[in-house]
């Protein structure tokens, strides 16, 4: 029986590799190795899997006796987070809060936030003048957070409003570059060392965002509004099977899990998206064509039912997914995978970039070619942008909005440019996979639409 093989670099540059170099790191492993590799980094030693049978097996089984999903492996995360996520919860407390916070990102209550997102676009589109030129990542981060802050967090204007959004765009922002991720991974540079030391900026803003967080919460419990739609007032209403709600630090926590799941990750998709649409040029032609004979320009949630136009989004989340690797599984006996023995007590983990860029999956993965989600339908286990089974992002139909509709919104209404067409490599940033350097283009007006033709009697 074949065992998992080991990488033979020395533990602490696997680890520089995997934070300055990930997708080098992978493939070359990939390449050596196969589907199974064992990464040691000192810090944290696991299995990276990337065969969708083999996924299949673990996030089938990730809250069964033999594999589960521990929040406990995500502490890296909890400076972050705040340890109430329910990102770094295990067990029955883990799927209790689940089932408390799925509901307003799915089904008819989703529905409420597809014209606040188009309009929220159009807004920040409209403040731009004809030949105004843009660096693509800063708008789009404007919108992700704008849509943060009404649709999850409730608020539209006012100082509150105004200050979350400055200090929220800077935690984030400190933490986008490859450099300054080493910050999640060794935790004792986010310790507060005097003024100069990274953990001295982190702990002043989060005092900040908290004391803003806090009295948003204290504001809404003394005044409750059942008709407000935002997701913060719908927490806020939700009780278990005993009638227990959330706690002022746990919705704190989630409020923030949702913040930094949900905005870089969804800026930096929209970002892609732009940049592919404009360097493929048939591309967005090709959208255009299909929201005009849809006529679905100024219906937002219609945009999130057009075939091309969810291509182009599946096809950039699937090219560079902004998360890499599934949230890590731990096995509890010895097993079997497709032949390769698993001890007890091993981390496992999904290497979601290398799924998507399996050749008999992908054939030339290398290329933005939308039309292959036009052509085959792929299973949960071949296609994960926003992983799989019980770690799977809560907000995952709230950023599918998102991407649909922001892009949609913008090929739809707006010609836009890219400043300087050239190849645009993947980077890094923090947590997450982005791009380097920025995407420059050019505002070149309202597109104009032609009204339709009448025959002439």
């Amino acid at each position: 029986m074949p065992t998992i093989p080991q990488t033979r670099t020395w533990p602490y540059l696997q680890l520089a590799n995997w934070i300055f170099r990930p997708l080098a790191y992978m493939t070359a492993n990939a390449r050596r190795y196969g589907d199974f590799f064992f990464a040691k980094w000192g810090l944290l030693d696991w299995i990276f899997v990337s065969h969708p049978e083999a996924l299949k097996t673990i996030l089938t089984q990730d809250m069964g006796p033999a594999i589960t999903a521990p929040g406990d492996a995500n502490k890296i995360l909890e400076p972050l987070l705040g340890k109430h996520s329910v990102i770094l919860l295990n067990g029955e407390q883990h799927q209790q809060r689940r089932k408390l916070i799925m509901p307003p990102f799915h089904g008819e209550r989703l529905k409420v936030y597809a014209d606040l997102i188009q309009t929220i676009t159009r807004s920040l589109m409209d403040e731009m003048t004809v030949g105004q030129s843009f660096r693509a990542r800063d708008v789009m981060q404007k919108i992700t957070m704008r849509v943060i802050l009404q649709a999850i967090f409730g608020l539209h204007e006012g100082e509150r409003y105004r200050r979350l959004e400055t200090l929220l765009a800077e935690r984030l922002d400190l933490l986008s570059s490859p450099l300054a991720s080493t910050v999640v991974f060794f935790p004792l540079l986010q310790t507060n060392l005097g003024d100069w030391s990274p953990g001295a900026k982190l702990a002043q803003q989060s005092q900040e965002i908290d004391a803003l967080l806090y009295a948003e919460i204290s504001d809404r419990r003394a005044a409750p509004d059942p008709d407000r739609d935002d997701i913060l007032s719908l927490l806020l209403q939700t009780t278990d099977e005993d009638g227990q709600g959330l706690s002022d630090e746990e919705l704190r926590d989630e409020l923030m899990t949702l913040l930094v799941a949900g905005h870089e990750t969804t800026a930096t998709a929209l970002t892609w998206s732009l940049y592919w649409a404009h360097h493929q040029p048939a591309i967005k032609e090709q959208v255009q064509q299909e929201m005009a004979a849809a006529g679905a320009g100024d219906d937002a949630l219609a945009l999130t039912k057009l075939p091309y136009l969810s291509a182009v989004c599946n096809e950039t989340l699937r090219i560079y997914p902004v998360a890499m690797l599934t949230f890590p599984r731990l096995t509890h006996k010895p097993l079997e995978l497709m032949g390769h023995p698993i001890a007890a007590n091993t981390l496992l983990v999904g290497c979601i970039y290398l799924l998507h860029h399996r050749e008999d999956l992908y054939p030339e993965p290398d290329k933005f070619r939308p039309e292959r989600f036009l052509e085959r339908q792929f299973s949960a286990f071949e296609f994960m942008p926003f992983g799989a089974g019980a770690r799977r992002c809560v907000g995952y139909a709230l950023a599918l909005y998102e991407l649909k509709i922001a892009l949609g919104t913008m090929l739809s209404d707006y010609d836009l440019a890219l400043t300087r067409d050239r190849p645009l490599p993947p980077e890094r940033r923090g947590v997450t996979l982005g791009m380097k350097g920025d995407v420059e283009m050019v505002f070149n007006g309202k597109r104009a639409v032609s009204p339709p033709v009448l025959a002439q009697i």
